[in-house]
């Protein structure tokens, strides 16, 4: 995207979900197990736990979804910490997407320039409206739709694998801890609702067949 590659970004996100839809289909060998097996092996890990994973975490903050409280969690292995610490201040996907639509004539301010809460909203505003028109103008943007379309798909599988490791867990522990002394299925569930790219899917609210025949009511700037 930072080459305005769109076309061959498009397809290294289907080939990326391709490879998350494998790994949902994988939760599910874990459910061949009786709830007591699953109990033994998963006493080997404690304290060991699915929030330590570098390269989970990795692939959050690099889709944008980043947390300070996450990256100062893993401050005492050095090499994990830089690694996240890389992917918090190089741009994520989402700055990527934006900023290629902005060198292609749209209005997409960056997400964390203003600090003023009206003008983030404003700025979030036309993020989501340049999406509508994207969407709305298929033919026209047709590299920048296909790659909105790649992005929003990792969010969703993203969210997917979520879901299906919750109920995996939930079916195997019930309401346990988790193995690292998080309130296990409680916690998990407070994910569901994070997204890599929440402009992308707010601007369907907008979205309407008559779009099709009379054209996006959003302009570009």
């Amino acid at each position: 995207m930072k080459e305005d590659r769109a076309a061959e970004a498009a397809q290294a996100l289907r080939r990326i979900v391709e490879i998350e839809k494998l790994l949902i289909a994988q939760i599910h060998i874990l459910e061949t197990m009786t709830p007591v097996r699953f109990l033994a092996f998963r006493d080997q890990l404690n304290p060991a736990s699915g929030f330590q994973s570098m390269q989970f975490r990795e692939i959050e903050f690099a889709s944008g979804l980043r947390d300070e409280a996450i990256l100062r969690a893993f401050a005492g292995d050095d090499f994990a910490f830089q690694r996240l610490q890389a992917r918090m201040n190089a741009p994520s996907l989402s700055e990527a997407f934006f900023a290629l639509l902005r060198r292609h004539g749209f209005d997409t301010p960056a997400s964390d320039s203003p600090r003023d809460a009206k003008e983030r909203r404003s700025n979030y505003g036309k993020r989501q409206r340049a999406v509508v028109e994207v969407l709305t103008h298929e033919e026209q943007f047709y590299k920048e739709s296909q790659l909105a379309e790649g992005l929003i798909e990792h969010d969703e599988y993203f969210s997917l694998w979520r879901s299906h490791h919750i109920k995996m867990v939930e079916r195997m522990v019930g309401a346990k801890p988790g193995t690292g002394g998080s309130e296990g299925v409680g916690y998990l569930q407070k994910t569901l609702d994070k997204k890599f790219f929440p402009e992308l899917w707010d601007a369907r609210t907008y979205l309407s067949s008559k779009h099709e025949a009379e054209g996006c009511p959003f302009a570009k700037t």
